[in-house]
């Protein structure tokens, strides 16, 4: 009996097989540790195969880690034209959402591909930064679609804003979901379905922004360098390139100070993730209590502290560091970094607590609601440029506008 033919059918379909078993690796291992922390020898482990078979279907590294971008940005695409095709805007975010969740049930069972994660798109070398960035900003695009016509300047910003909070909070549910269980998914998306519909805030209320000085300074014009200076370049690279591509070099250069220097302020490299860190989650803490020492309703308060907040990621204060640098971090550091901002997270949902008794804050789910903030917070530097374009205060109370009053309802 003579074995059937090998045709190219079954070729096409093992070659296909093969190729997306080594995307996969390597988007959990850039998920995990960066794209400078991803190498051929890892990827070849995850797979068993020998690093010449990965060369025989990505030639070079760039080559791979462009492929894991291209599969993830294809499966948001799909999501985006899926929820666009619904009719109004309500139904839209709703069928974006179940989409975000249904994806994240079905990685938890095995059923769906990995996808990586987004942050280090500026990292990649030419020409894949500008073709997948392209790619990424024709989402943000049809994502501000959902929620009608930018016929004017003003609901092309409002709209902009509402786009970037739910993309935002999309990419930060992986995050946290690891608080609840299957079982609970379906009510968590309807719970921060009811906060994208209508926010926070009773409904009259106004979101007024609330500056409070939290003591950080920005070093004078030609001012001796602070540690401060380093930390904030730091974050600055690391936010930008990964904990991995923000090299001691770029550090100094941006700086335009030596090496030595550098060490003079910094112990070792090693160390620097966590003293970002540590003073990215000083700065929330400082806002959080200075808020709570003020007078005024908890609705105050909690206003006070996330204008305070944006308005360093808005301003030279900041940045503050991207909670996607945890990946860089060793098993033991990391649990600390990741239960400091839990902690963080339920000091604002304290204050929502109090806000519900005494009437201030609308009957939400506190937990889930402080990490809708923390997402917010957590991605307004990303929108810099926009609100460098426009007053201040301005843009932080419509950026705040959509956890104040949800994605549809009209600040003004």
């Amino acid at each position: 009996m003579t074995a059937p033919a090998v045709t190219s059918t079954d070729t096409t379909d093992r070659f296909s097989e093969r190729s997306d078993r080594i995307i996969d690796a390597a988007s959990t291992l850039i998920n995990e540790r960066g794209i400078k922390g991803t190498t051929f020898a890892e990827v070849a482990r995850l797979v068993d195969m020998n690093q010449n078979s990965i060369a025989y279907y990505f030639k070079r590294k760039e080559l791979l880690v462009a492929a894991a971008y291209d599969y993830s940005l294809g499966r948001i695409e799909a999501q985006v034209a899926d929820a666009g095709a619904y009719p109004d805007p309500r139904s839209r975010v709703a069928r974006h959402l179940s989409r975000t969740i249904d994806y994240r049930i079905g990685l938890r069972e095995g059923r769906v591909r990995p996808v990586t994660v987004l942050s280090e798109l500026r990292a990649l070398d030419e020409p894949h930064r500008s073709e997948l960035t392209a790619r990424y900003n024709d989402i943000f695009r049809r994502v501000r679609e959902y929620f009608g016509p930018t016929d004017s300047l003003a609901h092309r910003s409002l709209n902009s804003v509402r786009a970037h909070f739910l993309l935002q909070n999309s990419f930060w549910l992986p995050a946290w979901q690891s608080l609840y269980s299957e079982r609970e998914f379906g009510r968590l998306e309807a719970r921060m379905l009811e906060i994208f519909d209508r926010g926070i805030a009773p409904a009259g209320t106004r979101f007024e922004p609330h500056i409070l000085d939290i003591g950080l300074t920005v070093r004078e014009e030609g001012g001796d360098l602070d540690r401060e200076a380093y930390l904030r370049a730091a974050t600055r690279l690391i936010n930008e390139r990964g904990y991995r591509g923000a090299s001691v070099d770029r550090i100094a250069s941006e700086l335009k100070v030596t090496k030595g220097s550098f060490y003079h302020h910094l112990d070792a490299k090693d160390d620097l993730v966590l003293e970002c860190f540590a003073r990215s989650y000083d700065t929330v803490s400082r806002a959080q209590q200075s808020a709570l020492d003020t007078e005024g309703s908890y609705w105050d308060r909690l206003s006070a502290a996330i204008s305070t907040l944006i308005d360093v990621q808005f301003s030279d204060l900041g940045p503050l560091l991207r909670t996607t640098a945890l990946a860089t971090l060793p098993a033991e550091p990391r649990a600390d970094v990741v239960a400091r901002s839990n902690r963080m997270a339920r000091r604002f949902a304290g204050m929502m607590i109090d806000g519900i008794s005494e009437g201030s804050i609308r009957a939400i789910d506190p937990l889930i609601a402080s990490q809708v903030v923390m997402a917010m917070l957590n991605s307004a530097v990303d929108i810099k440029p926009w609100a460098d374009g426009q007053d201040r205060a301005e843009a932080i109370r419509l950026y705040a506008s959509t956890l104040a009053h949800g994605l549809f309802h009209d600040p003004d």
